[in-house]
């Protein structure tokens, strides 16, 4: 099963964790006083950009019968809608720019651009997901309720289906997070999905309304003659949209690495443990300025889970701060490229769709999904082994899972590997050898015409 106890997973004591803890506040703190103009005008700047890319792409779809207006037109509605989910909506709704007490950049106002109401998400969101992330049973973003993310969940015949669901999840995204943020809202009423009249009903169905009214019946009517081609492109932006916030979602959440609990670890949880959990729990993947900038900065997603409510503008300079503290506890960093990641989570996507009885590895020590019992044989050593006697460095969980990947590896591949090794070190240092004799022959032999001459 899932990690029921987070220090013995860690291999950390409870001085360790709370020492961990302080050093994280003490990030915190020092992000929250220096919080000012710089980070007032990036916010800033990011919608004026976004809303300039709007008016353009809406523009040149006047003329959208015209394919290179068509794709130009396409091309800045989709830049302009991730933007929106990404660095904007996601981010303002998470509190990161409620500081500067500007009623327009405020989590309490702002609508995003996409079908479900804000209210439903920030419920579900940012209080259960953040709240509980990745606790089995808890946080219902552990496959949005669809999709079978770890062998702590039983195995059920629709789970064969997940393939095909997933591919349906990603191009209808904010369709799926609608409906499972309507699912919370439901619940946090007390009502059945049944029952119409229902707040969190009647809020989903003016939001739809709205939505699919702005986008597939306003702006396709105001260009007129080309409202055929506008429509296609305001979908075609949707979809764009939809399927670059799956794979930044699925990317920072599934991969190998990410973690899952039970709540049996979160029944005695505390607030620095909470920050553990969050480290263990997510995935970032390697960007630069403009790739983080697209991802709304979640390709910094292990800060993002430390800090949900700080600037995202700062998840850059938080990560060097937080990589130096994995180095210090000897705790894992998870990251990879965009596409090693996604393929990560694609790969447990297709295998767990399949009973466990076509699975060799187990709950308790699986690349998706894994827990302390996984290291109870080595347990007694790896006690003796906190500290490296040789360079009296902290050896944890990152050490702990080093030796266990090396441990995996069968005998006659490793003493393949060392022959290999073996025999390329004495097949340089033969060709070395005969290069060196190649050249004094070569030398001899110019000496020997040049007396002759």
């Amino acid at each position: 099963m899932a990690i029921t106890d987070i220090k013995q997973f860690a291999h950390l004591t409870e001085a360790d964790i709370e020492s961990l803890g302080r050093e994280l506040d003490a990030i915190r703190r020092d992000v929250e006083d220096s919080r000012g103009v710089r980070d007032a005008k990036y916010i800033r700047r990011t919608i004026r950009l976004q809303r300039g890319l709007e008016l353009g792409g809406r523009i040149m779809l006047f003329g959208s019968k015209f394919r290179p207006a068509w794709v130009a037109g396409t091309a800045l509605l989709s830049l302009s809608k991730i933007i929106e989910n990404m660095e904007l909506g996601h981010n303002v709704m998470h509190g990161q720019w409620d500081w500067m007490n500007d009623p327009e950049i405020h989590s309490m106002s702002w609508e995003w651009d996409q079908t479900g109401p804000s209210e439903h998400w920030k419920r579900a969101h940012n209080y259960s997901h953040h709240t509980f992330t990745n606790i089995v049973g808890m946080d219902d973003d552990v496959g949005f309720g669809i999709l079978r993310m770890t062998r702590d969940e039983k195995w059920r015949p629709i789970n064969l289906l997940q393939p095909l669901a997933n591919v349906v999840l990603a191009a209808t995204f904010e369709w799926g997070i609608a409906l499972h943020d309507r699912e919370a809202a439901l619940e946090l009423e007390g009502a059945t999905p049944g029952k119409i009249n229902s707040q969190a009903n009647k809020d989903f169905a003016r939001k739809i309304f709205r939505q699919v009214g702005k986008d597939y019946v306003l702006f396709p009517v105001l260009t007129g003659p080309a409202w055929k081609s506008t429509l296609t492109a305001n979908l075609t932006a949707n979809v764009v949209r939809n399927l670059w916030a799956y794979v930044v979602i699925f990317c920072g959440h599934f991969p190998d690495g990410a973690e899952k609990f039970t709540v049996a670890e979160f029944e005695n949880e505390t607030p620095h443990e909470w920050y553990l959990r969050q480290m263990l729990g997510s995935a970032n993947f390697t960007s630069g300025p403009v790739m983080g900038f697209m991802s709304g900065n979640l390709s910094y997603q292990i800060e993002h889970h430390l800090f949900p409510d700080l600037p995202s503008n700062r998840y850059p300079e938080i990560s060097a701060r937080v990589r130096d503290l994995c180095d210090k506890y000897d705790l894992p960093y998870t990251t990879g490229s965009l596409a090693k990641q996604y393929l990560l989570a694609l790969r447990t996507i297709h295998k767990l769709a399949l009973p466990d009885r076509f699975l060799r590895a187990t709950s308790d020590d699986a690349p998706e999904t894994s827990s302390e019992r996984k290291f109870e044989r080595a347990e007694a050593a790896l006690e003796t082994l906190r500290t490296d006697p040789v360079t009296g460095r902290r050896v944890g969980l990152l050490s702990a899972l080093k030796s266990r990947a090396e441990a995996r590896i069968p005998a006659g591949a490793k003493e393949l590997t060392a022959g290999a090794t073996a025999g390329a070190k004495e097949l340089t240092a033969g060709a070395t050898a005969g290069a060196k004799e190649l050249t004094a022959g070569a030398r001899g032999f110019t000496r020997r015409r040049r007396r002759r001459s």
